[in-house]
């Protein structure tokens, strides 16, 4: 389907418990410092104007933009270069929120040119934090990872805790497109540091992303009830949280998003479904999502909910849902096509199920209606953003260029103190120059020492960040080749379609078209992701098959076959047995006269982490289909698209066994072995 719910979970709460051991005599020392760390730790009055601003960007937007102006120009009025940065990064989020990107990336990059005019830490943390979140939101995320890693390691160092939590969870998000084990490395670090801030908040934050790295590990074990169980029991103890907090926690997105991902988590489970339960949640995500005009949490709400009601075959109450979904979308001021586009295509689906042609007819012309006009509005608005990406790469650009200009003006300043002092101590102490000499090379070997010690860190982070894009890099090839589907099936598809509708035979068309439809949607679907079930391939297969069969004339059958232990939980690669089928469909069975054909797909457990597929057909055999033409063209790229996919998971796992493709072929047929790795 269209909607793509934001689903994450969470495992149990560990309590880490500190136990200190203070001696007397060091009391009235610790409690001093303690004292002025306090003192420091208070913010200026700028800053706290600010920060109250802020957290009105939810409840009155008028307010919150007011007292960030005011606190802008207050910190100008001081000038405390600390206190500007501040202001401009939490004025640059607040237009973030208010989805004015112009205004976000102007304030964050300005936050970020301050920050390195000035040597105060916690200035330039809060201006890597500002860059960080403008490179992420323009889908730069190598640059946005190595500024939020410099922004966590100096809130790290000065004990800013809610910047640490919030940061820490940004940076597990980053980490989740290719390291699971960074995830949940920075996403348990983030809820640690918002423990220790007691800020609701930063609490909520953290919780969030910890349970996004949770929901990924659950769904490779659907069959680990407990797990799933304890994920539900920990989802509950944060909405015990937020009911205790609610008016401590400003960012109600972040409600309304607790709300939705618990009532995702009791439907992606049949076994935890609690219709009641389930409801409730979306009641609340929905009413949060009213009341702080935040559409994007109310449209997931209602697709959630009619998608319930579509699984369970209430299609007239999925029916009501959707239409109520487009009369609220249509009362509000800025209308979002693309929702719109997504309702009348559910729409679609319903009156498919119900043979409600006409129905089908209406809503497909409303769907393509909105769909054009989704599609106008994301080219301008992706347009606008390159526009300002543009800019900002101009501005960074720049930035740099006197960031390097100030660093030489300070060089060429010490060198002219250096020159001008050891000419000094030329002519008026000759007679010690080599006792001064001596103590120059000796300053000189220390900071050779030190750039040594530079370099071999800069060297290790480099390494590190070399393993990161090699995984990233191997998931973008992997992507790249399981997208290549046959377009030769696609035309022929659309010629049989256009056939059937010419030969006037409707039902069958809009079957054929239906079935054509949804096969392209999971197809689209599943290449965005590195796995799939074996019920979701095997379902994709089936949808593939059946095309064919109607396109062949309903010529064969086919079958699927599961061995003992073979579990339709296992996670695979998506599309890597479709080549496989194409070519048994295409060259075995096709040209197949004399004999009904028959294919058989069968599963079995070759190990712990590997899975045999076995494609059996009474074709005409290999032999056979080779004569039959000069140009074995078709058979060798499905086989080479395949056997490049599953050297790249051999080269990953550092095992050859996953990269088996074996054909066996006689006058009654074909056979083809595959080792799949399991995920």
């Amino acid at each position: 389907m269209v909607f793509h719910y934001i689903c994450s979970g969470f495992e149990l709460f560990m309590k880490n418990i500190h136990f200190f051991r203070i001696r007397l005599y060091l009391l009235t020392i610790i409690l001093c410092m303690g004292f002025f760390a306090s003192l420091k730790a208070q913010g200026s009055q700028a800053e706290k104007m600010a920060e109250l601003g802020y957290s009105y960007r939810f409840t009155d937007t008028v307010k919150s933009k007011k007292l960030l102006a005011e606190a802008l120009v207050l910190a100008k009025a001081s000038k405390s270069k600390r206190d500007e940065v501040i202001c401009l990064t939490l004025s640059a989020f607040t237009y973030r929120r208010l989805h004015q990107i112009k205004k976000f990336s102007d304030y964050a990059e300005e936050a970020y040119k301050i920050s390195t005019q000035t040597e105060d830490e916690k200035a330039k943390a809060y201006g890597f934090m500002a860059i960080g979140s403008s490179k992420a939101y323009f889908d730069n995320k190598e640059e946005s990872l190595k500024y939020r890693l410099r922004a966590y390691t100096m809130f790290e160092k000065l004990r800013i805790y809610t910047q640490c939590a919030q940061v820490g969870s940004e940076i597990s998000y980053l980490f989740s497109y290719g390291s699971n084990s960074k995830t949940r490395e920075y996403a348990y670090e983030a809820l640690r540091y918002a423990e220790k801030s007691h800020d609701p908040e930063s609490i909520l934050h953290a919780r969030l992303a910890v349970g996004s790295y949770l929901m990924t590990t659950a769904e490779k074990n659907r069959n680990n009830i407990k797990l799933w169980k304890s994920i539900v029991s920990f989802f509950k103890d944060t909405g015990a949280f937020i009911d205790a907090n609610s008016t401590k926690i400003s960012s109600k997105s972040n409600i309304a998003i607790f709300h939705t991902n618990l009532a995702a988590l009791y439907m992606l489970h049949a076994r935890l479904m609690d219709e009641k339960l389930f409801l409730r949640e979306l009641e609340a995500a929905e009413e949060i999502s009213k009341k702080y005009g935040i559409i994007y949490i109310y449209g997931n709400s209602l697709g959630m909910r009619a998608e319930h009601f579509m699984l369970n075959g209430e299609y007239e109450k999925a029916k009501e849902m959707f239409l109520q979904g487009i009369a609220y979308q249509n009362s509000l001021p800025r209308v979002d096509n693309e929702v719109l586009a997504n309702f009348y295509l559910s729409l679609k689906e319903i009156a498919a199920a119900q043979k409600d042609y006409a129905s089908y007819y209406s809503y497909d012309q409303k769907f393509g209606k909105y769909n054009r006009l989704a599609y106008d509005k994301n080219l301008q608005n992706n347009l606008q953003n390159a526009e300002i990406k543009f800019e900002s790469e101009k501005n960074m650009l720049r930035i740099r260029q006197l960031e390097n200009e100030t660093k030489l003006q300070k060089k060429n300043e010490q060198l002219g103190y250096i020159i001008a002092a050891v000419l000094f101590l030329i002519t008026v102490f000759i007679y010690i120059s080599f006792y001064y000499r001596k103590r120059y090379y000796r300053k000189q070997a220390e900071n050779l020492r030190q750039q040594q010690i530079n370099n071999k860190l800069k060297l290790d982070l480099l390494e590190k960040d070399s393993l990161e894009h090699l995984l990233e890099k191997l998931s973008l090839e992997r992507r790249f080749l399981r997208s290549q589907m046959d377009p030769h099936f696609v035309f022929n598809a659309l010629g049989n379609i256009q056939s059937v509708i010419l030969q006037g035979d409707k039902k069958k068309a809009v079957r054929y078209l239906s079935k054509f439809a949804k096969l392209t949607r999971d197809i689209l679907h599943h290449s965005r992701k590195e796995s799939v079930t074996l019920e979701e391939e095997t379902e994709t297969l089936a949808s593939y098959i059946v095309l064919q069969q109607l396109r062949l004339h309903d010529s064969f059958d086919y079958e699927f076959i599961f061995g003992d232990g073979v579990s339709r939980y296992e996670m695979i690669p998506p599309l890597l047995i479709q080549p496989i089928i194409e070519n048994a469909v295409e060259h075995g069975l096709k040209p197949l006269e004399n004999r009904r054909g028959m294919l058989k797909v069968t599963f079995e457990k070759a190990s712990e982490n590997m899975l045999t597929c076995i494609v059996e057909d009474n074709g005409i055999g290999l032999e056979a289909s080779r004569k039959r033409r000069k140009i074995d063209s078709h058979l060798s790229l499905a086989t080479e698209i395949t056997q490049q996919r599953l050297a790249l998971y051999a080269g990953i796992e550092k095992d050859p066994a996953i990269s088996c493709l074996h054909t066996e072929s006689t006058e009654n047929g074909c056979s083809v072995t595959i080792n799949i790795p399991l995920l």
